[in-house]
Parts: structure tokens; C-alpha cells; sequence
């Protein structure tokens, strides 16, 4: 066990483990619950690893079934969570001794994906002042804006601005009320700082500080920047139109709102879609054509080294220049004038391939386990847990407890990534010191 833990990548998933653990058994106690009894074991820990990965699903009705101590704990989860249980780890050992040793730092590397330790006490500085700054806008606007507008007492309008700025900041999509902010759905004080704040937690920090470094001059963003960032926008746009379209004269969802409300409920949506997990329409009353619009973005997920799941749009991206590179007959795969690794090309394939398993095996899982439940519902829960983007069409609750051990797993996965797992779990890591002879095969 030691040597398994020497590496710094393995200790990563480790990490979650031990953070998931600790939230299991603090949620199973009778204290963090509204009828002060032991919650069951499935519950707590399907909630505590929502939390930890920053998915948001529930299997219960999370402003009733929790007290104000298990809320608080779900907060703590999710904010250590989407930080990283490293990073987080880092920043305390940073503040207290205002050392951080050889080996800190190389954690911080594995769990960021940054270069150069030296850096990395510049990088937790930047971090840490991210998440508060951006928090704390998120919470004085919408705090505000419920005790002004709304009439909440400034003690529960500050709460209720804390959990939801913390939720969309870092992805998550546990919310203080039944139905989700469906009553918040045509309100752009309340919409607007949780899509943005989801959108810049989604972004991943190494992407989002050579973005604001250098905005002036995009074409110096490295090719993952430029992947993640414009990347973000094309399935921000295009999302946002195709669902606009689809539930444009939908009664149930947006059908009756007048155009401004249309805009902004979708906008809100897509941006909370690709792994935010609120939802602002209501997801069980959608129509046909938004279900695979949704699943496809969730499954996309955010940035790498983000608060967002999925197989992150960088991935998708770069797969998409190796086929258009591929069509065209081409040597080199080229994004923004640069060559593309080969190594960077097999990790991009793996991921994808591996998640694409992981989502068929999940679905089809469920199908086996719960009698009577759709596909395109098993499909859109799986996508959902395995992107830790947390949106339901209410299957969750409703699963039988084998189930609700493979949403779980998903989460879990989800949140540290299959190529890290993988990567974490593979004993044999040493180079080989010779190379077979090269043969290429008939492909197609």
C-alpha cells in the first residue's frame, strides 16, 4: 500500500475515497437530519459522493430530509469537492505553516494538471482568490436580490445565497428547494450569477488563467486553452439555439413565457446543463428532441482540471481535429498552428472510448436492475451521474438500492476521471527499454 501510494496520480482518487467516507458516516448521523434518525447507509453515502464529486442528484427531498447541520455538511463536501480534496489539503498546510514541501506540490500538480513546481504557490494563491472572489459576488447579488425582491429574512436570504453560489460555482446541483429554481427561471438577478458562475468553474484554472493572462492575445493560448475556451463557446451557442428551438412552443416548459424569458430560462439551462445540475426547466417535461441535445452536453462535461465532469471539451475537440486531419489525408494533427501530441491524441481516444463504456455498461445496468424504466431515462440518469452534472428525470429516487450503487460508482468515476483511475490503478508503470518492429493493419 505504500508503494501504491507513493505515486502522487494515485493518491488522487485515494483522496475522494477517504473524503467520501467521512461524509458517509457524518450524514449517517441522526443529528444531520430533519427527524434527527440514522439515515441508511445507501443514502448517505449516495448523497455524501454527490457532493464530494459535484453532481447534485439525490435519491430524496434534500431541503426536507436534511437539517441545516446536513446542509451545511453537503456545502463543505461540495466546495472540497470541486476544489480538490489535494488542493484543499495544500491551501490549509499553505496557511498554517506557509510551507509547502516538494511533495505538497507535486500533489497540487497531479490534481491541477499545472507544469512547474515552482509555480504552485502562485497557483494556489490564484485559486484560492478565484473561488473567493467569484463566490462572493455570486452571494452578495443573490442574497440581495432575495431579501429585496423576494422578502427573505437576511438571515435565510444569506444562506440561501451561500448554498447556491457554492453549488454553481463548483458544479454542483443540490438545491434548497423541491423543485429546483424553476420559481427563479425569469429572474436574471438570481439566473445569471449561477450560469456564469458555473460556466467560470467549469472552465478549469490552468484554461482560465492563461485565458485572463493573455486576452488580449488569444492566438498565445496554448492549444488546450484554446480547445477549452472556444470550445466552451461553440456548445454554449449551438446548445443554446437548439434547445431554444425545441421547447420554443412548449407548453410545460417555456412555451408560455414571452421572449425574454425564453432567452434567458435557456441560456440558464444550457450553461447549468453541461454539468451545473440545476435546472430552471422543468427536465421531466421536455420535449423528444431535447433529451439527446442534453445528454450529448452533459456527457461533453467542462474544462480539464475543473470543478465540471464529463469527458471535457478539450477532449472533444482535439478528437474532432484528429478526424477532420484524418478526412483530409493529412500527416500532422494541427490546432492554432501547433502540432498535436501523438501521446495527447491516444489519451483523448482512451478517454472517450472508456467513458462511451462506462455509460453503456451503466445503462444498460439499469435497464437489467429496475423493471419498467426507459432507456432514454436510464440513458439521461447514467450520462447525468457520470458527468456529475447531477439533472434527473426523477429515476434516482425510484431505483432500487442496486442501482443506486451503479449511479454511485458512475459519480465517483466521474468526478476523478476514468483515465486518472485507470491511471492510478495500473501497477505496471515502467518504461520499456525496447520497441517492436511497426506494422500498420487495415483500419475500416
Amino acid at each position: 500500500m505504500r508503494r501504491f501510494l507513493r505515486h502522487p496520480v494515485r493518491l488522487v482518487p485515494f483522496g475522494f475515497l477517504v473524503a467520501i467516507a467521512i461524509g458517509t458516516g457524518v450524514l449517517m448521523l441522526p443529528w444531520a437530519t430533519s427527524e434527527h434518525r440514522y439515515t441508511p447507509l445507501i443514502t448517505a453515502l449516495f448523497t455524501a459522493t454527490s457532493a464530494v464529486s459535484v453532481t447534485g442528484m439525490a435519491v430524496n427531498d434534500t431541503p426536507h430530509y436534511w437539517n441545516d447541520f446536513g446542509l451545511a455538511m453537503i456545502t463543505v463536501l461540495t466546495q472540497l469537492g470541486g476544489l480538490g480534496i489535494l488542493t484543499g489539503a495544500a491551501l490549509v498546510t499553505l496557511a498554517v505553516s506557509r510551507q509547502l514541501g516538494l511533495r505538497n506540490r507535486l500533489l497540487v500538480q497531479a490534481e491541477t494538471a499545472e507544469y512547474g513546481a515552482g509555480d504552485v504557490r502562485w497557483l494556489l494563491a490564484r485559486i484560492a482568490t478565484t473561488v473567493v472572489v467569484t463566490e462572493a459576488l455570486m452571494i452578495l447579488v443573490i442574497s440581495g436580490r432575495l431579501w429585496l425582491a423576494y422578502g427573505y429574512p437576511p438571515g435565510r436570504a444569506l444562506w440561501s445565497g451561500t448554498f447556491h453560489s457554492v453549488q454553481a460555482f463548483n458544479n454542483g446541483g443540490f438545491t434548497l428547494y423541491s423543485d429546483g429554481l424553476l420559481a427563479f427561471s425569469r429572474d436574471p438577478w438570481v439566473t445569471l450569477p449561477l450560469a456564469f458562475g458555473a460556466i467560470i468553474g467549469g472552465l478549469g484554472f490552468p484554461a482560465l488563467f492563461e485565458a485572463v493572462r493573455h486576452w488580449r492575445r488569444p492566438e498565445r493560448w496554448a492549444v488546450a486553452t484554446k480547445l477549452t475556451i472556444w470550445g466552451s463557446v461553440v456548445l454554449l451557442s449551438g446548445g443554446f439555439a437548439a434547445l431554444l428551438v425545441a421547447e420554443w412552443t412548449n407548453p410545460r416548459t417555456i412555451g408560455t413565457y414571452d421572449v425574454p424569458g425564453k432567452v434567458l430560462a435557456t441560456f440558464t439551462q444550457i450553461a447549468l446543463s453541461r454539468t451545473g445540475g440545476f435546472n430552471v426547466i422543468n427536465t421531466e417535461s421536455l420535449t423528444e428532441e431535447s433529451y439527446p441535445l442534453l445528454t450529448a452536453l452533459m456527457f461533453i462535461g467542462g474544462g480539464s482540471a475543473s470543478t465540471a465532469g464529463g469527458i471535457k471539451v478539450s477532449t472533444f475537440f482535439l478528437l474532432a481535429f484528429v478526424i477532420w486531419t484524418e478526412l483530409r489525408g493529412e500527416p500532422d494533427v494541427t490546432v492554432g498552428r501547433r502540432r498535436v501530441a501523438e501521446a495527447s491524441q491516444r489519451q483523448a481516444l482512451t478517454v472517450a472510448l472508456l467513458s462511451v463504456a462506462l455509460v453503456v455498461v451503466g445503462t444498460v445496468g439499469l435497464i437489467v436492475i429496475t423493471e419498467g424504466v426507459r432507456f432514454r431515462d436510464s440513458l439521461f440518469e447514467v450520462t447525468s451521474a457520470f458527468s456529475t452534472t447531477g439533472l434527473s428525470v426523477g429515476l434516482a429516487p425510484r431505483l432500487p438500492e442496486p442501482g443506486q450503487y451503479v449511479l454511485t460508482i458512475l459519480m465517483y468515476i466521474g468526478r476523478v476521471g476514468p483515465l486518472a483511475l485507470g491511471s492510478a490503478l495500473a501497477l505496471n508503470t515502467r518504461h520499456r527499454l525496447y520497441r517492436y518492429p511497426k506494422e500498420q493493419p487495415i483500419v475500416g
